[in-house]
């Protein structure tokens, strides 16, 4: 964050820069899963990206609260959310009759 810009960056395991996107949000934790990136910001918006183009792979979901912490399950099912009073919200992931 340099001057009230943020950004994610994606570079190659050999240091290589690839890419990078400008956010609207700061960042609190994310986490990389398969595919993806699962982000969570201070405005309380979950983010979903795609790892190698780094666009939104579906709008940011609005959690109303400062998002403190991300977890994803072992078998990429649930999205575990810890929100800044201390709740747990668990997102499904998946088509609905998959969730």
């Amino acid at each position: 964050s340099i001057q009230d810009k943020n950004a994610l960056h994606l570079y190659s395991v050999n240091g290589k820069y690839l890419g990078s996107e400008t956010l609207k949000e700061e960042v609190s934790d994310m986490c990389v899963t398969g595919e993806y990136i699962v982000m969570g910001s201070l405005q309380g918006f979950l983010s979903i990206r795609d790892l190698h183009s780094l666009n939104l792979s579906i709008s940011p979901l609005a959690m109303r609260l400062p998002i403190h912490c991300i977890s994803v399950t072992k078998e990429y099912s649930h999205i575990l959310v810890g929100l800044e009073d201390g709740k747990l919200i668990i997102v499904g992931v998946g088509k609905p009759a998959e969730v």
